[in-house]
């Protein structure tokens, strides 16, 4: 397997070529790439493991199988777990996109492979080459990928960016929202409004999609529900399968494993 320190993403933001592909030493400890924006379109995609990444006023977390598209000129910086085993692809911003806003995508069987076989290539390529040619699919598949929800957005206003903060640092915080507005100097009428006006959702369903990409994420690390739900706060395993159920549709095993079996 050929595969590339982590700041020989930045040079393969560079190329001339429209479409190149990298992929980064599985071996290589926790890392994190300081704020920085590229020219070129950037698709960071985990094999295994999982990435962080954080994009304009949200955090992604990005379990196996999934990936997260950064447009272009986008600042972002990306954390990249102990061990994981990581594919960049970048795409020149004058071609079709998947979206002109950052995104999460599921990932097919195929765009998996290709991006794959397109990191083993050489960088620089030939415009009538086969490798040119397994670009060209990969871009098609692209712009295919649905998109899935595994972000975090974090607000502006100052005290809503500490409970963000707060929730982040301790996901099992489960005190109620009239507590975090006493503790934040603030009716619970105001941090609900707040939360309504910077987010356009409500408390409770901003704090569970910081719970449902943590459990995506820890999901496809193969971390048992039940670690889940204790790291989560929730009282007992069941009351968290209820919890990923109303929000998924589907059992925490039964989503991961057909998610699973979608990438085979």
């Amino acid at each position: 397997m050929h595969s590339a320190p982590l700041d020989a993403g930045f040079e393969h933001a560079t190329q001339s070529q429209p479409v190149t592909a990298l992929r980064f030493n599985p071996q290589l400890k926790a890392m994190e790439t300081a704020r920085h924006q590229h020219l070129k379109g950037q698709l960071v995609l985990p094999l295994s493991g999982s990435v962080t990444c954080t994009i304009d006023r949200a955090i992604w977390m990005v379990p196996t199988n999934s990936a997260v598209w950064i447009p272009s000129q986008v600042p972002h910086s990306n954390h990249i777990a102990s061990g994981a085993d990581i594919c960049m692809l970048f795409v020149e911003p004058q071609l079709c996109m998947p979206s002109t806003q950052s995104c999460t995508l599921s990932v097919s069987p195929l765009m998996r492979e290709a991006v794959i076989r397109l990191a083993q290539s050489a960088p620089q390529y030939e415009v009538e080459s086969a490798t040119a040619r397994l670009a060209s699919v990969v871009l098609d598949e692209l712009m295919l990928l649905p998109r899935e929800r595994f972000d975090f957005p974090l607000p502006t206003e100052p005290r809503l960016q500490l409970i963000a903060q707060a929730m982040l640092r301790d996901p099992s915080n489960r005190q109620p929202m009239c507590a975090w507005a006493k503790h934040y100097a603030m009716s619970e009428r105001t941090l609900a409004r707040l939360v309504k006006q910077e987010l356009g959702t409500t408390f409770g369903q901003w704090r569970g999609q910081l719970h449902i990409v943590i459990a995506l994420q820890q999901l496809s690390a193969k971390v048992p529900v039940q670690r889940i739900a204790e790291h989560l706060g929730y009282e007992s395993v069941s009351a968290f399968i209820g919890f990923f159920k109303k929000t998924l549709g589907m059992p925490p095993k039964q989503y991961i494993q057909q998610h699973r079996h979608s990438a085979n």
